[in-house]
């Protein structure tokens, strides 16, 4: 039995910030990517296509990394179950970084032909295989150290990553947008951010080399030999529902955040940089507002703000559209900021509540397959459908609207099959009198 007495208790301030600036980085990875799918890669590596058919093309590069995440979640799931969640995060903060920069370093079609496509197309599913494993071992490593009664306060701390990680990709790609001609843009700016993901990834790698193991795996005597087939033996069925549950989280945020840069761009005449303002504004709120709703989950459970949240998206996709096809900044901006805000409802919760569904010899497998199924169903597709259901439709796409909202019909009903796991507080013992 491993002596959990001989680890020092890490600050939880600094293993939150830790793990919020790891994620940061990788998603950065990530979302760089899906930013210049919406923008470059199209007519760069499919120049044969048509404008819309470039575009699909491009988004099923991106939609490559999504398949690849649950490969990554049961890959690193094994390592994390088995020989602990803080070597995850250094593993796949290493893949991702590497394969960033190499997708930045790829010729276009017009200098090696179908060989530049298949090359984003490998580095993609890179990508995504360290991304899969990399939310699983940072939101576990938070909440396995996190005291219980505020557990969802700092595990949500992963879930602003990603928020950040977005600013910063778009933050980038808006100065050089705006420092750059259309021209330069297209001939190699494109690459800059991809290349700015190595010196991120060393950051991020000399932050977390310092981090204690969490105490709960130490704590667990009989690790699960192969703990994929624990899961699908004995949890098969949970595992079904988060990755429903989670689809709908996946679908609106990629919606505001991939498809309608293209959408606005291409279909409206929206420039590049307004619609990337629009939509790292949004964001921003997004991302600052995680920890306050993480809160709302400690006092009145994981549940009930999940359920909330997935309402709020089936109400507000057919209202979204319709102010993004307006054209208007403020109203663009006011339609992406409400799914947000609706999704974080959700997703700031997430981080606890689905480790808190698995025991914890299976954790890291169980929370991370079901988190990237997810992915699969709601981020992978999105974009690809939305784009062509748009193309087929008027000014205002009504289809992407009922789609979305279709998509958040189906994950109600998953989390209205899921329980509660918040934590029951233990009451105060009062001294006996007299």
């Amino acid at each position: 039995m491993h002596d959990v007495r001989a680890v020092r208790a890490p600050s939880m301030l600094r293993l939150a910030a830790a793990s919020l600036v790891g994620t940061a980085i990788e998603f950065y990875d990530f979302f760089v990517y899906g930013t210049a799918a919406a923008l470059v890669l199209g007519p760069l590596f499919f120049p044969t296509f048509s404008p819309v058919a470039g575009t699909l093309a491009a988004f099923v590069t991106f939609g490559a990394g999504f398949v690849a995440r649950p490969l990554g979640s049961m890959l690193f799931g094994h390592l994390g179950d088995r020989r602990g969640r803080r070597p995850v995060l250094v593993v796949s903060l290493l893949l991702t970084g590497a394969s960033t920069v190499a997708v930045g370093c790829v010729p276009t079609y017009g200098s090696i032909g179908a060989a530049a496509p298949a090359l984003l197309l490998v580095l993609r599913f890179l990508q995504g295989l360290g991304l899969g494993g990399e939310w699983g071992g940072a939101v576990l490593l938070t909440a396995e150290h996190a005291p219980p009664e505020r557990r969802a306060l700092w595990s949500s701390f992963p879930q602003v990553g990603p928020a950040v990680g977005f600013v910063l990709a778009n933050g980038v790609v808006l100065a050089l947008s705006a420092a750059l001609s259309d021209a330069q843009f297209a001939q190699w700016g494109w690459r800059v951010p991809f290349w700015a993901a190595g010196v991120l990834a060393l950051a991020g790698l000399w932050l977390r080399s310092s981090l204690a193991e969490s105490p709960r795996f130490l704590e667990i005597d009989d690790h699960a030999r192969v703990p994929l087939v624990e899961v699908v033996r004995h949890h098969g069925r949970l595992v079904l529902l988060t990755a429903g549950a989670l689809a709908v989280g996946y679908a609106v945020f990629y919606a505001v955040t991939t498809w309608s840069l293209a959408y606005a761009t291409e279909r409206l005449g929206v420039s590049r940089t307004v619609m990337l303002t629009c939509v790292m504004a949004a964001v921003t709120v997004q991302g600052a507002i995680t920890p306050f709703v993480a809160l709302l989950g400690d006092r009145y459970g994981r549940r009930p703000l999940c359920l909330a949240g997935c309402t709020a998206c089936a109400l507000w996709m057919l209202p979204m559209v319709a102010l993004l096809a307006t054209g208007e900044p403020l109203l663009m901006f006011l339609g992406i900021l409400g799914a947000l805000i609706a999704f974080i409802t959700m997703f700031a919760v997430i981080a606890v509540y689905l480790p808190e569904l698995y025991e914890a010899r299976v954790r890291c497998t169980g929370a991370a397959v079901g988190y990237n199924l997810g992915g699969v169903l709601g981020g992978a597709l999105t974009p690809i459908v939305a784009t062509a259901l748009a193309e087929n439709g008027g000014r205002v796409p009504w289809a992407v609207g009922a789609y979305l909202t279709g998509v958040a019909l189906l994950s109600l009903g998953c989390f209205a099959l899921l329980p509660e796991t918040r934590p029951v507080p233990v009451p105060a013992v009062e001294p006996a009198t007299g």
